[in-house]
């Protein structure tokens, strides 16, 4: 497994691309970005303003804008309500997932801003078997949060007849997929292919458990609008990290200057940021250990590689945020377990099903994988049957075989 020689990202992150001297397509995307002046900046504003006129309507509001409350939430309605002067609906989907500071900064915000605000999501119950069903199925319990965030609104722009609906930094950042003239805006593909993992609602139906067992009336929020009920709208999904320069760092400052936005009162076990993620407790914790248990990397990886691109660490400082961080299981791990009735071996023994040959392999019976600090390290005992660790020796090994080839 090969590590950006710029940054911190690896190869087996989802849509990154390598070249031949192991520089990661997230760093050649970001020194693109670098390169925009304040001048090009100023265009890109005059776009969006653009954007603002073509989008005038008689709706009673002006847009859409879809927030959980976190710092980035905030930037996007800063902007829309003092420095354009609009009238924005804001919608944000529950998960029953927030934090104590973070029901606070999502509620401050009706308030700060003096602002209509939807908040919406599923059944409690219907939640846990969602968690249950999102691990089980797809090695992610916050399958259903994806697609609440990315459905919840677009039904919402329809039903009001909204057709500017705004997100805020840029998609897939971390991936580098896209240069500065792309523009990328939201579609039902990047939903289904990125979001979703390429599953839909009626995916999710007859689950074997049958204490997992949901009816289509359950999930009505995860159907997407039809292309005919998006067409006659005109909704549109557009990020506002294509048309103003995004920094964390000072968006955050001024947040909690101007608005009282609180940062997580007590440090992750994760991660060492403390403003990023918030509105969804299993978000820097147990839902990012099963992307290190599924690819080898954590949130360590993803924050020391945006603060590296960002200018705020070294490569070196980054590494040892890695080394700290991307491995470490997460307390909230027994607060999910005793959510959703699960027991933490069989949460262990579940995650295995996810493991990527590309990262992992076995050995006296644990788990192996390279480290970017060099060599290799052990990362717990391998819990999958017999029948199952076959399997995965034999998928290594086709991949390994098509590597060769390659």
């Amino acid at each position: 497994m090969r590590f950006c020689k710029k940054t911190t990202i690896p190869e087996c992150a989802v849509n990154v691309v390598f070249d031949d001297d192991g520089i990661s397509s997230t760093y050649k995307s970001n020194i693109e970005f670098k390169k925009l002046s304040p001048e090009i900046w100023e265009e890109r504003k005059k776009k969006f303003e653009e954007i603002l006129e073509d989008y005038k309507s008689d709706s009673n509001y002006d847009c859409l804008i879809g927030v959980s409350g976190g710092k980035d939430s905030y930037f996007q309605t800063h902007l829309v309500c003092k420095e354009y002067n609009l009238k924005p609906l804001l919608v944000t989907y529950h998960g029953n997932n927030f934090l104590p500071e973070a029901d606070a900064n999502r509620e401050r915000m009706r308030k700060v801003f003096d602002i209509d605000h939807l908040v919406v999501g599923p059944s409690v119950e219907v939640l846990k078997k969602l968690n249950r069903i999102g691990f089980e199925k797809i090695g992610d319990m916050n399958w259903h949060a994806h697609c609440g965030i990315t459905t919840y609104v677009f039904k919402i722009a329809v039903a009001f007849k909204i057709p500017l609906v705004m997100w805020g930094e840029t998609a897939w950042d971390v991936a580098g997929m896209y240069k500065p003239d792309d523009f990328v805006e939201f579609n039902i593909r990047s939903r289904n292919e990125h979001d979703l993992r390429g599953f839909e609602w009626d995916d999710i139906l007859n689950s074997k458990d049958p204490r997992n067992k949901l009816s289509e009336k359950d999930l009505m929020w995860a159907k997407f609008p039809t292309d005919k009920e998006i067409f006659d709208v005109g909704v549109r999904g557009i990020y506002m990290g294509n048309y103003f320069k995004w920094d964390h760092y000072k968006q955050t400052d001024m947040l909690k200057d101007h608005y009282g936005w609180e940062e997580a009162r007590q440090p992750f076990e994760r991660t060492y940021r403390k403003v990023s993620n918030l509105d969804d407790r299993y978000e820097n914790g147990i839902h990012d250990y099963l992307k290190f248990v599924k690819f080898g990397y954590g949130r360590g990886t993803d924050h020391s590689t945006k603060d590296i691109l960002s200018g705020y660490m070294t490569r070196e400082e980054g590494v040892e945020m890695v080394k700290k961080y991307d491995h470490i299981v997460s307390s909230d791990l027994e607060y999910w377990c005793k959510y959703v009735d699960y027991k933490e071996e069989d949460f262990f023994r579940v995650a295995d099903k996810f493991r990527d040959p590309r990262v992992w392999w076995i050995e006296d019976d644990k788990w192996f994988k390279y480290n970017i600090w060099g060599g290799c390290s052990s990362y717990g005992k391998v819990l999958l049957t017999k029948e199952e660790k076959l399997k995965f020796i034999e998928k290594q090994k086709k991949y390994q075989d098509f590597r060769n080839r390659v």
